[in-house]
Order: C-alpha cells, then structure tokens, then sequence
C-alpha cells in the first residue's frame, strides 16, 4: 500500500427529505483512502455506512461536500460522464452477486466490457482471463444456477476486475455466504487486491474481513465515529477489541 491518495471525501453530508422530516444520513465525513489500500466500512445499519459507500462508488451525490476519486470530482460530473466513470474506473462486487440468469460465466464477465466497447472477442479472451484468476477456469461455461454460491460471487469478483479497475467496492460481498465460504471469498479479494494493486473499500458487517484490512472506519450516526489500522486491533472470530 502506498501513501498516494486514491480517493478523498471532504465535508461531506448527505440530507433525505421525507416529507416533513429530514434526515442527515452523512454529517461532515472526511476521509482519504490510499492507492492499493483495504479499507472496510463498519457500522449498524442506518449508521450511513452504505451512503457513504454509495458516494466513493459515484453511486450517488452528497449534499454538500467534496468526493475526488482518482483526480476526479464527481460532484462535478454529469449523468452521463458518472456513468463513464463507474464503468471504466470502479468494479463493484455485490451482496446478492447480480449475475445474468440466462448467461454462462464468461458472458456475465464480458458483459462491462462490451458496455464500453470492446471487441467482442477480446472482451471474451479477458474474460476467460479473470475467471482463470479467480479460479473458475473448470466452470467457464456454467450459467449461476449451475453453480455455488461461492463460485457465483467468484464470477462477480471476475466480472469486478474485466475493466482493469483502480478501485473494488464490495458491498457485504460474504453475506449471502457460508462461513468457510465467506472466508475463501475475503482472502480472494485481498490477494487480488495485493497482486493487482487494486484499491478495495467494502461495507461490512462481517468481522471476518477486518483481519484482512489495512483500515477500518467506524461510521455512527451519520459520522465518522473511528478510524482504526488492522494492526492496532486485537482480532478474534467473531469479536474485536
């Protein structure tokens, strides 16, 4: 990991009206993430740990506030070059995986890179690519109801890394996962991180990513609650002191 930073949120604050009421899901967050840094979000739910991850994944704008990721500033991009952005700079891994049904393997893990233009044949040779990398080089043509749980996250883990991105967000990418499964899935994700040099944020309940993290950030009501290096935490199955 270095120390060059990759992504920079600065008073950041994010209001949802609801009717009458407004609700202040993000209250003056700033952070910096390095470049090749694993850093996983922790909070309770409604604390604002998926806003915040909807904000460095250009998901969604702040209120207020400044979010720069890889020198751009996405409060000031349009729709449309947002759009460009999230397909050419970030790949995302998601709880539920989000595979097409009727596709095998290698045509979920094309898809991103046909979006973008990119020659059918060679997005499938990149495709084979990752899903070798990943370990799914025996499943290439399998569909996601020929296949485990984990081999579906692993093939969303592929289809993450198609563009070459700078940046993996993964949302409770273990959730829907067994344990020994989960765990196969985090140090996945943290070898890719280290052998790429990809950039990992994810937003997690599971204490089983932190023991792979280089930071994890505590959100609470909205706020930046801690920010904490995995080094200086005493890390045990299930608990953290």
């Amino acid at each position: 990991m270095s120390q060059d930073v990759l992504i920079k949120v600065e008073h950041v604050n994010k209001e949802f009206n609801l009717g009458k009421t407004v609700v202040h899901a993000l209250k003056d967050i700033n952070l910096e993430i390095y470049r090749g840094e694993y850093l996983s979000i922790m909070g309770p739910s409604g604390s604002g740990k998926s806003t915040l991850f909807n904000m460095i994944g250009a998901l969604d704008r702040p209120s207020s506030g400044m979010v720069n990721v890889a020198g751009f500033d996405l409060t000031k991009l349009s729709a449309r070059q947002l759009a460009y952005f999230r397909g050419n700079h970030i790949g995302y891994v998601f709880q539920a995986y989000n595979l097409l049904p009727a596709y095998d393997a290698i045509g979920n893990v094309s898809m991103p890179l046909l979006f973008s233009g990119c020659d059918p044949e060679k997005a499938r040779q990149r495709a084979i690519e990752v899903l070798e990398m990943v370990g799914l080089g025996h499943r290439l043509t399998h569909r996601p109801d020929e296949m485990s749980g984990g081999q579906q996250q692993r093939v969303a883990v592929a289809r993450a890394l198609a563009n070459e991105p700078a940046i993996i967000l993964a949302d409770e990418p273990t959730a829907n996962l067994d344990l020994n499964t989960g765990e196969e899935i985090i140090c996945l994700i943290h070898d890719l991180s280290r052998r790429l040099g990809v950039t990992v944020v994810t937003a997690t309940h599971d204490h089983k990513m932190l023991d792979k993290s280089d930071r994890i950030l505590w959100i609470k009501d909205g706020a930046v609650d801690r920010l904490e290096k995995r080094a200086d935490l005493n890390i045990k199955l299930g608990t953290v002191k």
